[in-house]
């Protein structure tokens, strides 16, 4: 992914929200913004036809909302490869968190830099690290702790019968919002190491990427809210 143009689409409803997001990222070398989508639903028929890399993903939009539209992409192994991060305000967290749940990939305020911006575009497309780690922690132990039952827990909870002690381990690091060179370092392994175990860890649990790991991490009890 380094060496190949980031694709990405932009869903917002607001004119003037997609328009600037479109200014920033085509300012960005290796950022190719290949369309925009008014509502989720045509953020939906976008990322099909398109198959972008990531989709910019407002929450409040009409005919279909980016909790929605973000769960719909995600059940649809076609679209595999298309990563979401989600737009938000800072009033937003209990949205936020149900996104996650439903697969994106990571979070962003609106009102970030630009280079913030283009920062976690490419961070999101590669798949491989959460974005503001710290934050999305506080998130998921907030919402996990009011809603300790849900789907997915129970869901998740019997999937990690299949992991082993060490991935267990690995993945209970993940969720504390440790890096692969920091897990490594950790428990005395490579990075490389450590990116097999995520790898066969997201496969066992059918997740798409770290930020669903650490939903699943918490919501199956592995790893508790306030726990180190």
């Amino acid at each position: 992914m380094d060496e190949q143009e980031v694709r990405v689409v932009i869903a917002d409803d607001q004119d003037i929200v997609r328009s600037g997001f479109n200014l920033v990222l085509m300012s960005y070398d290796g950022i190719d913004v290949v369309g925009q989508a008014r509502d989720g639903k045509e953020a939906v028929a976008k990322a099909t036809e398109l198959l972008p890399d990531v989709v910019l993903m407002d929450i409040r939009m009409p005919h279909m909302n980016g909790i929605e539209a973000t769960r719909v992409i995600r059940e649809n192994p076609d679209l595999a490869g298309v990563h979401v991060l989600i737009l938000t305000t800072f009033d937003q967290d209990e949205y936020v968190y149900d996104a996650l749940a439903a697969g994106a990939s990571g979070f962003l305020l609106k009102d970030a830099d630009p280079d913030e911006l283009a920062a976690a575009v490419r961070v999101v497309a590669q798949g491989d690290a959460l974005i503001e780690p710290s934050i999305t922690r506080r998130l998921i132990e907030t919402f996990v702790a009011a809603r300790p039952h849900s789907s997915f827990g129970i869901r998740s909870g019997t999937i990690l019968r299949s992991l082993t002690d060490r991935e267990r381990e690995i993945l209970s690091l993940v969720a504390r919002g440790l890096s692969n060179d920091e897990i490594g370092a950790e428990l005395v392994i490579s990075p490389a190491t450590v990116k097999t175990h995520v790898a066969r860890i997201m496969n066992k649990l059918d997740a798409h990427d770290r930020a669903q790991l650490v939903v699943m991490a918490y919501e199956s009890g592995l790893v508790k809210p306030g726990g180190k």
